[in-house]
């Protein structure tokens, strides 16, 4: 049995295998990396030098209280913050970067951004200013194309595998700051990604998911509708493709 397979047959349901049940985070950067083998998902945020990377802080705990609520998998309890930079990063199942300003990466941090996506990572990269036009879309993308080419970043189809992963949608789920003219006043009926060899390494969303889910996870009792559903999507198609 592949890792891969082994993990879809824990997000599944069928396996008996017990999983962590604290819920919360650390921004601790200097917090112990658990050993690889001791947790099937961890959520590793990204430092980088040029802009705003400490945003969203309570995404992280929602995210994690929604993959143990509805899978099986042995999810770390905490965040793990890392600088981009660190090779440490490069063992990473699971990457975040956010941000609200200019996305430039120094030469290590690039090194390893390329080196994490070309050799089967995934990283999950959200705009929170949700504008196409605003600096950390703008400049990101920039960096993308410098370093995977003009054409690499592209927008998924709605058919694409990571809307299927474990719940079901039609295509990426609007936010509210989308609905309410947040940003630039537009709701992004699409999501990027680049892929490597037919591999999605790379997300990419101008809906701003980390301020849509920036709330205590306590406080998803009081929604018609858990939105963190789509997060579990996002994390169970990074761990078994």
């Amino acid at each position: 049995m592949t890792r891969s397979d082994f993990l879809r047959f824990l997000v599944t349901g069928l396996a008996l295998a017990p999983f962590a049940h604290a819920r919360g985070a650390s921004s601790n950067p200097e917090s112990p990396i658990p050993n690889p083998g001791t947790y099937d998902f961890r959520f590793t945020r990204l430092m980088y030098e040029s802009g705003d990377w400490d945003v969203d802080q309570r995404m992280p705990s929602n995210l994690i209280d929604a993959l143990i609520q509805y899978t099986t998998l042995r999810v770390d309890p905490k965040e793990h913050v890392l600088p981009l930079a660190d090779p440490r990063m490069l063992d990473a199942p699971f990457c975040y970067l956010a941000g609200h300003k200019l996305v430039e990466f120094n030469p290590d941090e690039r090194r390893n951004f390329e080196t994490y996506v070309r050799n089967g990572g995934f990283v999950l990269v959200d705009d929170c200013n949700h504008d196409i036009d605003g600096l950390f879309a703008t400049s990101f993308e920039s960096e993308m194309a410098s370093i995977f080419g003009a054409q690499a970043l592209k927008k998924l189809p709605k058919t694409h595998p990571l809307f299927t992963s474990f719940f079901r949608f039609d295509g990426p789920p609007a936010t509210g700051f989308e609905l309410n003219g947040w940003g630039d006043d537009l709701v992004h009926d699409y999501l990027k990604g680049i892929e490597i060899d037919g591999r999605l390494g790379l997300l990419y969303s101008n809906k701003d998911y980390g301020c849509e889910w920036d709330y205590d996870w306590r406080n998803k009792r009081f929604l018609a509708e858990d939105n963190t559903k789509f997060a579990v999507n996002i994390a169970v198609y990074a761990m078994t493709n």
